[in-house]
């Protein structure tokens, strides 16, 4: 049962993440001028690993899960639906932020806020609903072989921020998280 090991240990990771960018979006409605390009990097880490790494390794073990079970089939495709909807949240916030980043676009600040408050709760709901609703019901018709056969199919992949080599892209990120959760 590997994959579900690495699929949780990726949601705390991915809810770290989550936590901080909360605390971003508190100390700018307080009236902190936001680090912008902290913002876009959590953001694209946020939505470039689950899109490319996480949710496609997910939506592949459901599709080994499919017709298991009808409740178990309706929650696996209310997962692959959010999948998309939380590719588009963060495509656009993404966008909203490199726009700002390089000067091509004028978004009032509380709109960004707002933006980024609404992304970090619908990803931390999504994460509570994979791991209190739709993982226990997949393990509860998985059998020994199923994990097998799964965990072949599935390799890990290598994580370039919690991962055991980071790429250069994130090692800003991690130092700014490592630095918020000593702050906290």
């Amino acid at each position: 049962m590997t994959i579900m090991k690495e699929l949780h240990q990726e949601h705390l990771n991915l809810k770290r993440l989550l936590v901080m960018l909360e605390r971003k979006v508190e100390r700018f409605r307080a009236g902190t001028h936001p680090n912008f390009q902290l913002m876009s990097d959590v953001v694209s880490y946020v939505g470039g690993y689950a899109d490319t790494h996480h949710h496609p390794r997910e939506d592949r073990m459901f599709a080994h899960f499919k017709g298991r079970s009808s409740e178990l089939d309706t929650l696996m495709k209310r997962c692959e639906e959010e999948h998309v909807q939380l590719k588009q949240l963060s495509t656009h916030l993404n966008d909203s932020i490199d726009g700002i980043l390089h000067d091509a676009a004028v978004v009032p600040l509380d709109d960004l806020i707002d933006s980024l408050a609404q992304f970090v709760q619908h990803e931390k709901a999504h994460l509570d609903f994979e791991e209190g609703t739709l993982f226990p019901k997949i393990e509860a018709v998985a059998s020994s072989e199923d994990w097998q056969v799964i965990d072949q199919a599935l390799p890990s992949p290598s994580d370039p921020l919690f991962g055991l080599k980071q790429s250069d892209e994130y090692r800003t990120l991690y130092q700014a998280l490592a630095d918020d959760e000593r702050a906290s």
